[in-house]
């Protein structure tokens, strides 16, 4: 559950088509507790790599540590 009340679930989907399985990965950000939309997005392999760099990535910078890095970089 995130500070703004919503449920965040990470799954894995496997459609098992014989000729063609196809395997992603699905992000469902649950709507919040006082009913305003989701989100739900299903990522392919690829995709869902790339999304979690870029959360690390922003994770990172925003960070405490992290900030405080970039305010002495600033003086």
């Amino acid at each position: 559950m995130t500070t703004c009340g919503r449920q965040v679930a990470v799954k894995r989907l496997l459609l098992a088509i014989p000729e063609r399985p196809i395997s992603r990965v699905t992000l469902d950000v649950g709507p919040v507790v006082r009913g305003g939309p989701g989100l739900w997005a299903s990522l392919t392999v690829d995709e869902a790599r790339d999304l979690a760099r870029r959360l690390l990535a922003q994770a990172a910078l925003a960070d405490t540590a992290g900030l405080a890095k970039l305010n002495a970089a600033d003086n």
